[in-house]
């Protein structure tokens, strides 16, 4: 006979914070984006869900996942 999988499941009176995935950041070519190192750019390309090509105007950096520091506009 199996153990039954202990299930656990986050009250929302519970002091502990749930752990929850960040939502993963999507990019398309085309969009204009911010990133914290480079400033407002571009994106010229997508690399699948591994990394998008971004032109800065005076250069183009490849960012890859988890793309921190950079957000839509």
């Amino acid at each position: 006979m199996k153990k039954p999988e202990a299930v656990r499941r986050h009250l929302p009176t519970s002091p502990f914070k749930a752990r929850t995935e960040a939502p993963r950041k999507h990019f398309a070519v085309g969009d204009r984006v911010t990133h914290d190192s480079y400033g407002l750019g571009r994106v010229i390309g997508v690399e699948g869900d591994t990394a998008v090509l971004v032109d800065f105007g005076s250069r183009q950096e490849r960012v890859v996942q988890p793309y921190a520091g950079m957000y839509n506009l």
